[in-house]
């Protein structure tokens, strides 16, 4: 009975995390590695803790009061968190677990010195390493002191730091639990880190340590510039050699002290190059054990490594599955697609299921592998001709993995190679609006069959509809004369802008030509919400009932306001058309605003209070006023250059062609998620009766299904949880992850740049995508929820797809993270007539909310204002 408070290492694996935390699991399963020293040690369980907190009844008290704080209180969170550890120092030890520990400690050799370490079991997990958060204490000597230090250890799982922790992330107080590491103490000539794979670029190839003379507290606690030594392929790289100038050592009384390092070794390396290769072979081993890159501590003494840790590295970016021993570098998806948070795995089988390029999965996203297309000359000049104009840092980051001549092999040119979607068949030569309104009105026709068919399928019967629907919508989404029709609006674009800059001087004028051109069913979404706004503000009691809705069950209840029918019914035809729309819709699991209808209230009561009625109107008319007014003016100035009439009828031809051709490109998308929505209620119908037969706990259990995992269920009426659980707990961790824009097999998330001179010092680049130059306050907007936004203000975001639409009509500009010429942001700022750039690295985390900022649309750049 007395033994189960005490395990050692030589007795514990990675499958006792519940028993003796996190670090004491890996110390377990370190011991196990042939090869491998760990220092000798035992784990004081959770079964010990769990008992001192049912002796300390106070503390469940303190802990019903803190889980009740809000996580920014800081001060009330420090003091409810010292009086918790207060509490738990002054408990005294029992005499038969203090004995279990003491016994052991004399297995072990009862006089040495100890390193007594906390073990949470929310720590050093393969999601989350939470390090840091508790305790450890070295050279601690007496079997008096080591039950003193366990008593801190089991303290420190209420440090500041922890608890605030736990509280940002929903994690609940009592579900973490405290073993105790307690080991021989290792007295060290050097210490150090030694990261398994490059822990900022994320390349497995490259290991890197950092090492410094004495203990490693002084490298851990930043009191010490290491040595940094980066190792590739049986090579050291690089080297930084750092001036040591103290080192922390072991006393012969207990404890640790600092001691200054001789001036002739501060400068010497504090391995030699045989033992740094030595070093990176083991870790390569612990990486390979525990199947992911590792973040391990050593030590070095006479010449022997000892590993006292080892964790996985939680913020690499994780790679592509692929086994056939070749180089591959892929594109993200996301940052094309303006979704690049993870998707839930009916998500990402929808997406697949729907596009014909094969695509590569990685921490909930997807991307394309695009290695074969640039091994040979023709299809590399179009991929990086293409990415230039969508997305010039992708381009970059493509030609930064390029000059390494030895990871893309050239090829021949063979076959047709790589070709963006729609670039083949001729673009149509006339504006003719009667082939846009054709391919308009048989999208929708397509997509009211689809929804009349599907409701009478259930069962098996259901997938293999949707199978089958999903090619119909495939053959719509990818038709030749379809894409024809965005081309030509794309190239005419182009055409306008290379051609009057030559010819007049002026930049992008397209952006000014296509502002409120027809057939934009993105842009007439925001300007009907405004509509909707129309409705409502006339009735005062309807707005304030506005003000107080909470969820998605008001619709009813409106009816029994003055006014409240007529806003009922405009909400619900807004509704009707749009509410197959949401933030990040290409995910088939996001909720929609048909489900949540409570997501357009801020939305609608933010256009009633900036907006006079009309403004819907108003807006459309002024932008299609000033399109007509710059043809006309574009027309006269080419006129009167040398061989004018030639090159104002050639330019009249793109503007018709661009003004007809370039609002359809928004339909085929439109009616992708009006399938979707389709698609998901007859899938969550099929949801609800597995719940109902207790086959799942949820129906949105379904989410975390493939599309043909999920078949298999509803036929077999059979589901494996685990399966379930660990799908979820795998995408809460893709959650703290940010994707790539380039990705290669080596894992290295390459970073572009943008090369330009022609940037003011100190200004934020990006891809100019909307001409004209507006000057404003900045609303940093990461959640479309909370966006409160006033006329004249610029919005600042990671990036926007069609459901931030009903935001544009309300400032004077946009700045995204992520975006190209022809993705949402672009298209509808210039819908809009507003300055936009895009493609600004870190521009919510460069750019303060409230800070006034110019926006310079046309030259691609933002100044952040004094």
């Amino acid at each position: 009975m007395i033994e189960r408070y005490v395990l050692g290492l030589d007795e514990v694996d990675g499958a006792q995390l519940a028993v003796v935390g996190g670090k004491g699991a890996q110390l377990g399963g370190l011991s196990r590695i042939e090869g491998v020293r760990v220092p000798a040690g035992f784990c004081v369980t959770t079964a010990a803790f769990r008992r001192i907190m049912r002796e300390a009844q106070a503390v469940d008290e303190r802990l019903d009061r803190l889980s009740r704080l809000n996580p920014d209180d800081r001060e009330a969170i420090g003091t409810l968190s010292a009086e918790i550890r207060r509490d738990i120092e002054g408990i005294t030890v029992p005499d038969d677990l203090g004995t279990a520990i003491v016994r052991a400690l004399a297995r072990l050799g009862g006089d040495a010195g100890y390193a007594v370490r906390s073990s949470a079991t929310a720590e050093d997990l393969p999601t989350a390493s939470f390090a840091g958060q508790q305790d450890t204490y070295l050279n601690v000597r007496g079997p008096d002191a080591v039950l003193r230090h366990v008593v801190r250890c089991w303290a420190s799982l209420f440090t500041d730091r922890a608890v605030s922790y736990r509280q940002r992330n929903g994690i609940d107080h009592r579900k973490v639990l405290m073993a105790v590491v307690v080991q021989r103490m290792v007295v060290p000539q050097v210490a150090g880190v030694l990261f398994t794979a490059d822990p900022v670029s994320g390349n497995r190839k490259v290991a890197t340590v950092d090492a410094s003379f004495g203990l490693g507290e002084a490298l851990v606690s930043g009191r010490v510039n290491p040595d940094v030594f980066r190792v590739r392929d049986e090579e050291v790289v690089t080297r930084t050699i750092a001036s040591k100038r103290i080192t922390i050592q072991a006393v012969p009384e207990g404890g640790i002290r600092d001691v200054p390092v001789d001036p002739e070794r501060r400068e010497q390396p504090a391995l030699t190059d045989p033992q740094l290769l030595r070093l990176v072979r083991l870790g390569r081993r612990i990486a390979e054990h525990f199947g992911r890159p590792q973040d391990i501590e050593w030590c070095l003494a006479d010449d022997d490594f000892q590993i006292v840790q080892s964790r996985p590295i939680t913020t690499l970016f994780p790679v592509p599955a692929v086994d056939d021993g070749e180089n591959h570098v892929y594109v993200s998806v996301g940052h094309q697609q303006m979704m690049t948070d993870p998707m839930k795995p009916l998500g990402l089988s929808f997406w697949q299921m729907t596009t014909p390029r094969p695509m590569a999965e990685a921490g909930g996203r997807l991307f394309v592998d695009v290695t074969r297309a640039l091994a040979a000359p023709t299809s590399r000049a179009a991929l990086l001709k293409t990415m230039d104009r969508s997305d010039p840092l992708i381009r970059d980051a493509l030609e930064t993995v390029l000059e390494r001549a030895d990871f893309v092999r050239s090829v021949p040119d063979e076959g047709p190679g790589w070709a963006p979607m729609g670039s083949g068949g001729p673009a149509p030569v006339e504006a003719d609006p009667a082939v846009v309104t054709e391919l308009i009105e048989r999208g929708r026709a397509s997509v009211a069959a689809a929804g009349r068919d599907i409701r009478s399928r259930s069962g098996p019967a259901l997938f293999d509809f949707v199978r089958t629907d999903i090619e119909e919508l495939r053959r719509l989404l990818f038709d030749p004369r379809s894409l024809q029709v965005i081309m030509a609006g794309m190239e005419a674009a182009w055409w306008l802008n290379d051609r009057l800059q030559e010819w007049l001087g002026e930049k992008n004028v397209a952006d000014t030509l296509t502002q409120s051109v027809p057939h934009n069913v993105t842009a007439e979404m925001g300007l009907a919400l405004l509509d909707v706004a129309d409705v409502i503000r006339p009735h005062p009691e309807v707005v304030a009932f506005l003000h107080e809705v909470e969820g998605d069950g008001f619709l009813d209840e409106l009816a029994r306001l003055q006014g409240g029918p007529e806003a009922r019914d405009a909400i619900l035809a807004f509704l009707d058309r749009y509410g197959m729309r949401c933030v990040g819709e290409i995910d088939i699991t996001r909720p929609r605003w048909s489900e949540r209808p409570g997501t357009l209230v801020p939305l609608i009561l933010g256009n009633v209070r900036n907006f006079g009625p009309g403004a819907g109107r108003q807006r459309f008319e002024q932008g299609r006023q000033e399109a007509e007014q710059k043809e006309r003016e574009v027309l006269e100035r080419l006129r009167a250059l040398p061989d004018g009439a030639r090159k104002a009828d050639e330019a009249k031809r793109m503007i018709d062609r661009v003004r007809t051709f370039s609002g359809y490109r928004e339909y085929p998308k439109y009616g992708m998620v009006s399938r979707y929505l389709e698609y998901k209620q007859a899938l969550l119908a099929e949801a609800d009766r597995l719940v109902r037969s207790g086959v799942l706990r949820d129906r949105e259990d379904i989410f975390y299904l493939r599309f043909e995992e999920l078949h298999e269920v509803v036929r077999t009426n059979r589901v494996d949880h685990r399966l379930l659980d660990a799908r979820r707990e795998e995408f809460d961790s893709y959650l703290a992850l940010t994707p790539p824009r380039v990705l290669t097999s080596d894992g290295e998330a390459v970073a572009g740049a943008y090369r330009r001179d022609d940037v003011p010092t100190g200004a934020l680049s990006g891809l100019p995508v909307s001409a004209g130059t507006v000057e404003g306050r900045a609303r940093v907007v990461l959640d479309l929820a909370e966006a409160d936004l006033e006329p004249g203000d610029i919005l600042v975001t990671t990036h926007t797809d069609p459901s931030w639409t009903p935001l544009f009509v309300a400032v004077s500009g946009l700045v995204t993270e992520v975006g190209g010429l022809m993705t949402h942001g672009a298209v509808i700022a210039r819908e809009y007539g507003l300055p936009a750039v895009v493609g600004v690295l870190d521009a919510t985390r460069q750019i303060s909310d409230g800070q006034r900022i110019r926006v310079h649309g046309t030259d691609g750049y933002v100044e952040i204002l004094s």
